[in-house]
């Protein structure tokens, strides 16, 4: 068996890298500010021990840790306009999960935008999964001033098998689509919960009855790394063939330029560039254009 402890200290090295080690040395010369935090749709924090140059020296040490992608982020002036309006999502997830007194996963968690939300749900445990360093070093920033006791672990999905316990509730946002075997993810994600457990899961769909999957050519929305894109059918059929008992339907949305688009916090194109500038219902690919299914699926009580 895979020794888990021996693929975190592996993964430990990445915050050595060029471009991560200087962003965790200012991290580190950070004083030990005493702030107030609002865990609303932009996730703000006060504090009164800022002079104006440490000021300036925050905002110079977020903006080197772009692209920003979720969010958005509030330090006293310094506004953090992330590329996603992250709580679009989360409002829309919120009004479904119960997390008071369970252990909680975040898989893909990013810079633990989702998961400085959940705190306020007062969860048993928070643990966030995302083999990115820059995302995690993101994260720790945000933490240094919130100080919350949320595990960020630089590991994947494939790693839920072998972690050293389970989850009453996992979040995966996100993240099938990046995969080339969803149906193995899922039953990663059926591994990594307790009997009983639920799973909350957004990924890209197509409209369609039949029990079918998009398999873009080369790149879709001008994204490489994207699969799979289900009909809600399919979708039902891959959750049942990895274990779930049962899978809700909790809602769909198009993705618009509302949700996301282009800022000063990322150095890349966004959605706009993505559709075709004649029919915004289809991505430059040719392909239809974004639309998400969330899901609610259970593991069974055995």
């Amino acid at each position: 068996m895979t020794n888990i402890d021996s693929i975190r200290q592996e993964r430990q090295k990445w915050l050595t890298y060029k471009d991560i080690a200087p962003l965790w040395q200012e991290i580190n010369k950070l004083p030990d500010y005493e702030a107030e935090y609002d865990l609303g749709n932009i996730v703000s924090i006060s504090t009164h021990q800022l002079n104006e140059d440490q000021q300036s020296k925050i905002n110079t040490l977020a903006l080197a840790m772009k692209p920003w992608r979720k969010g958005p982020f509030k330090i006293n002036s310094l506004f953090i306009d992330t590329e996603w309006q992250s709580y679009i999502k989360y409002n829309l997830l919120e009004q479904y999960f119960n997390l008071e007194g369970k252990v909680v996963g975040d898989i893909g968690c990013n810079n633990g935008y989702y998961l400085f939300r959940m705190l306020k749900h007062k969860p048993k445990k928070l643990v966030g999964f995302d083999p990115s360093a820059l995302f995690y070093t993101q994260f720790s920033f945000i933490n240094h001033f919130i100080k919350s006791n949320i595990t960020y672990e630089l590991l994947g999905v494939e790693h839920l098998g072998i972690y050293e316990h389970k989850f009453d509730v996992l979040f995966c946002l996100g993240v099938l689509y990046h995969r080339s075997d969803p149906i193995a993810t899922l039953k990663s994600l059926y591994k990594g919960l307790e009997n009983g457990g639920e799973l909350y899961l957004d990924t890209f769909m197509i409209d369609g009855e039949e029990d079918v999957a998009l398999t873009p050519f080369e790149r879709y929305s001008k994204i490489p790394n994207i699969y799979f894109i289900p009909t809600i059918n399919a979708l039902k059929n891959w959750c049942h063939r990895a274990g779930f008992e049962s899978v809700e339907v909790l809602t769909i949305k198009i993705t618009d330029k509302t949700e996301q688009r282009k800022t000063d916090w990322i150095d890349s194109q966004s959605l706009e560039d993505f559709l075709d500038p004649k029919n915004p219902n289809l991505t430059v690919e040719g392909y239809p254009a974004p639309k998400r299914v969330y899901i609610k699926a259970i593991k069974k009580l055995c």
